[in-house]
């Protein structure tokens, strides 16, 4: 079973989905049990939807866009096999 310490470290892949199941339900278990890791949980969850509301309500600079693809865009055509510019 999850201690207070492993559930904290783990929480983000928690909320990212990059948990086995048993490392899930073990961390879910100790949530049910524990009020302080469940507190933090609930503040984590909070924390991450309103960063995730701001960031849909931002607009990425062009400038910003043009320094990713030139970057990253050979990676990222690879991940879903087309080819990206910096006008997508």
């Amino acid at each position: 079973m999850a201690d207070c310490n492993e559930t904290l470290l783990e929480i983000w892949r928690f909320f990212d989905d990059q948990l086995s199941e048993a490392a899930r339900a073990d961390i879910e278990s100790h949530l049910s049990e524990c009020t302080d890791c469940l507190q933090a949980f609930d503040f984590y969850a909070e924390l991450k939807s309103v960063v995730a509301q701001s960031v849909r309500d931002d607009t990425i600079p062009e400038s910003l866009k043009i320094k990713i693809f030139e970057c990253f865009g050979d990676v990222l055509a690879e991940d879903d096999g087309s080819e990206l510019t910096s006008e997508s």
